[in-house]
């Protein structure tokens, strides 16, 4: 089976009526992915994520102690409004909250394996 962004013009090259776009749209399924992963550490808490099932927050700002808690709450909203990440708040005192990727989410592990890989290879090869 041919993989949809191969069209009978160019690999790569969607055949897909959204493609043929004259300007950048919020609707490109590549501008939706980008948005979703935009901003310096918004990667690595998505790798974070794909280690485990689950997450506390702490968890996560230990794996990335260079990461400041403001950031790491940024990128986390970020993430819970793309529908990313799910958060859940438990009962209790004191309450916890975690962190884990929804389907959607786990769907970025391929994406994230092809930028890796992007950008591992020998430029011009």
């Amino acid at each position: 089976m041919t993989h949809r962004t191969v069209s009978g013009v160019r690999p790569g090259l969607p055949d897909d009526v959204r493609a043929e776009v004259a300007a950048p749209s919020p609707a490109c399924p590549v501008e939706i992915t980008l948005a979703a992963l935009r901003g310096r550490w918004t990667t690595l808490v998505v790798r974070e994520l794909l280690r485990r099932e689950r997450h506390a927050y702490g968890e996560l700002a230990a794996a990335l102690p260079e990461l400041s808690d403001k950031v790491l709450s940024e990128r986390l909203a970020q993430l819970v409004g793309a529908g990313v990440v799910r958060r859940t708040r438990t009962a209790g005192w004191p309450s916890t909250v975690s962190y884990e990727l929804t389907s959607r989410g786990r769907e970025l592990g391929p994406v994230m394996q092809a930028l890796w890989d992007w950008g591992a290879a020998e430029p011009g090869a």
